[in-house]
């Protein structure tokens, strides 16, 4: 591998300007058609085949009035009134008569005839039936609804909305996402010492990002992609084309600092060396993004195969477009050299990483142990895990949809935001028999201790279908009314012994249904991530132990992230600093989502600090050394890499939407985790416990695989510096 990257990144050197101006050429082309031709981004996570989602599909089909979007209106009164005086019910009444003539809406329940008034009077809603589906809801017919309330808010009412039709769009681009990129130059600027060469990385990666995003726009024309998919790719795409552009980069101006090293041969060296551990690296996170695929979920198959794809133009540029510019500029990012200044000790490259990897390998075992402890002692929380999908209470305080929330659960209880949809398909209960059957599992249905109230039976025209709607006393996201919706699919047999079928819904079942959904998927999932770790891990340093050791520290990076997001986010702790508007289960799909991303991260760090272990053992034979020297040469580096990647991640923590702010804290913490706990602290401790035998594979093993040389043993001779050149001839080329 290092010898064709060689070759190739000669060629993109020699040719830069054409290099540019392709990247520039593809930009330009998949920003038009990004920007031109996309199509909508949803925001509902829907999983094909579980029971909500059928149940779902159905009302679409048989009762569309049913399976409409729908905005809920709510009205409370000041502390001293109440919505039945004259002034306010006018209000309200008038502006739902408004509502009733916005294009689209089909039904507009009066709260006054409907009795939906709290028992004191003071707080009540109506329900806005769209006949589209909740996403496509249009913003306009949003305002008007808005528009329409003026007269309830003018009579000193508090209107907020919420619905199937209010879920927020997620966005990007805010001061604190800013702020992530802002740290990340600092990181770069202080781990190059040039800011020209910091800014290269950041350079590179919007590029990439660019491409990547608008792209996964582009393809929004033909495949549902949510809104989360486009930050993930953003988030992603940025913080790993960073890093990669960083590894090169570091070792350009590392080998610079050699005044005998030929410029373009320095770029191809750092491109045949650096740029194969982040060609390796980069499929690893590939692959484990596109292996999402494998839970057979489409919109997580979705959100990996975007971020994947981002991840690839990154690897690209990275081998491409960086030697390209790192050829433009050329003697222009060589190193200067330092004076030295009388009585003054002069910092040894490297001497922070030298001090650290010989600390740490004095006591390995002790040290060994003190981390893996630190580590389980980070995942404890994760053995109570509890998944599910935000509701409105994990919505920001100040909108409208938390408002909304919160004023409906004061006036009719904790279990009204978890309101479920019993659905019943009669086609094959005898014509009879349906009243009596519906009628009997209704009172079973009511008869449960965790039900507060079940509406009447509402059938369709044509009678094949009949609704009624559930309300738990607790909220949609309690222990208690999960435990309840599989309680009440246990009704589901009698129902079929009548002829008929019985389906669960609504936001809160779905939620239910798609965590149980990911919870099966998550061992297959974990065991493709860790055999593929094992095959590629070996393959790359032609050793059993080594990727042995990789996976299970990896296992230890994700039980800790996964540990620590729950103490977080299901526990309550460090809302304030945070702004979490209120504990809750974890995001459903975010262990998987965690899994995939953090295992290729991982594998980048750990290719590029044992890389270059094998790199000094190769040549010396010595192992001791060997894992002193490669975290000398490679801890700087990596540290930079994680913490630029942790200043990305984490800049999405403040994101307004529960689930980027979950991703992006579990991702940052992850990423800290596993760079300086787990990489730069157990790897070298367990390298220095193996010595020799970390190096070892069986010879029919050693036969059979082939040799990547992502150190670059295969190199040719180094090329000297033309000295007679001026400085100014080697920057233009």
């Amino acid at each position: 591998m290092a010898s064709r990257l060689y070759a190739w990144t000669l060629l993109a050197v020699r040719r830069r300007g054409r290099v540019i101006a392709a990247w520039i050429l593809l930009l330009a082309a998949v920003g038009a058609l990004g920007i031109t031709v996309h199509g909508k981004v949803a925001s509902d996570f829907t999983v094909p085949g579980i029971e909500s989602q059928q149940a779902q599909d159905l009302l679409e089909k048989k009762f569309p009035d049913a399976a409409g979007g729908v905005i809920r209106v709510v009205y409370a009164a000041p502390e001293d009134s109440a919505l039945t005086k004259t002034a306010s019910r006018t209000a309200v009444e008038r502006g739902l008569a408004k509502a009733a003539g916005i294009p689209g809406v089909v039904q507009v329940t009066d709260p006054f005839r409907t009795g939906s008034l709290s028992a004191d009077k003071r707080i009540g809603y109506a329900d806005v039936r769209f006949r589209q589906d909740a996403a496509d809801v249009t913003q306009d017919a949003k305002d008007t609804l808005s528009r329409a309330m003026a007269p309830a808010r003018k009579a000193g009412l508090d209107v907020e909305y919420g619905g199937t039709a209010m879920k927020a769009q997620t966005s990007v681009g805010g001061p604190a996402e800013l702020v992530g990129v802002v740290l990340a130059l600092v990181v770069l600027a202080l781990t190059l010492g040039s800011l020209v060469a910091a800014g290269l990385p950041l350079l590179t990666a919007v590029v990439g990002v660019a491409i990547g995003v608008l792209g996964v726009k582009f393809v929004s024309t033909w495949v549902s992609i949510t809104g989360t998919s486009t930050v993930l790719a953003l988030m992603i795409g940025l913080a790993v084309g960073i890093d990669y552009a960083l590894f090169i980069i570091s070792r350009h101006r590392e080998q610079l600092t050699d005044p005998d090293m030929d410029v373009e041969d320095s770029i191809a060296r750092a491109v045949a060396t650096a740029g194969s551990a982040v060609v390796f690296a980069g499929a690893t996170v590939i692959i484990a993004l596109a292996a999402l695929s494998a839970t057979g979920i489409p919109f997580l198959a979705v959100m990996g195969l975007s971020a994947a794809a981002t991840v690839l133009i990154a690897v690209l540029i990275a081998v491409s477009l960086v030697p390209a510019l790192l050829g433009l500029f050329g003697e222009r990012l060589r190193p200067r050299a330092r004076k030295p200044r009388p009585g003054r000790r002069e910092r040894v490259p490297g001497s922070w990483g030298l001090a650290w990897a010989r600390a740490v390998t004095r006591r390995p075992l002790i040290v060994l142990l003190t981390g893996v402890t630190a580590l389980l002692a980070l995942a404890l929380p994760a053995r109570n895990l509890r998944l599910g999908l935000p509701s409105y209470a994990s919505s920001p305080t100040s909108s409208t949809q938390h408002k909304s929330y919160d004023l409906l659960s004061k006036g009719f209880g904790a279990g009204f935001n978890a309101t479920l949809v019993a659905v019943v398909e009669t086609g094959d209960i005898p014509a009879g028999k349906v009243t009596a059957t519906v009628t009997r599992l209704r009172t079973s249905l009511a008869g449960d201790s965790d039900v507060a109230a079940v509406s009447k039976p509402v059938p369709n025209s044509d009678k094949s279908l009949v609704v009624m709607a559930v309300v738990p006393k607790t909220g949609p996201d309690a222990q208690a009314t999960t435990d309840m919706v599989h309680r009440l699919r246990d009704n589901a047999p009698a129902v079929a012994r009548a002829g008929g079928t019985l389906y669960i819904a609504g936001q809160t079942a779905a939620a239910i249904d798609v965590a149980h959904k990911l919870s099966g998927a998550l061992p297959l999932f974990v065991a493709i991530i860790v055999v593929l770790a094992l095959i590629l891990l070996t393959l790359a340093f032609r050793s059993l132990l080594v990727p042995l050791k990789a996976t299970l520290g990896f296992l230890l990076s994700i039980a800790a992230a996964i540990g620590t997001t729950v103490w977080v986010f299901q526990y309550g702790h460090l809302d304030g600093p945070l702004a979490i508007p209120s504990a809750g289960p974890v995001t459903s799909f975010l262990p998987v989502l965690l899994i995939g991303v953090l295992f290729g991260l991982a594998m980048d760090y750990e290719v590029f600090l044992v890389s270059r272990m094998r790199e000094h053992h190769e040549n010396t034979r010595d192992p001791q050394q060997a894992v002193v020297q490669g975290v000398a040469r490679s801890g700087r580096v990596v540290s930079a890499a994680a913490l630029i990647m942790a200043a990305v991640f984490a800049g999405f923590i403040f994101n307004e939407d529960p689930v980027i702010k979950s991703i992006g804290f579990a991702l940052a913490v992850g990423v800290l985790i596993d760079a300086f706990l787990v990489r730069m602290t157990l790897v070298p401790a367990a390298m220095a416990l193996l010595g020799r035998r970390a190096w070892s594979l069986p010879r029919w093993l050693d036969r059979a695989l082939p040799d990547v040389d992502i150190e670059g043993a295969d190199l040719p001779e180094r090329a000297a510096r033309e000295r007679d050149d001026e400085p100014e001839k080697a920057a233009v080329g």
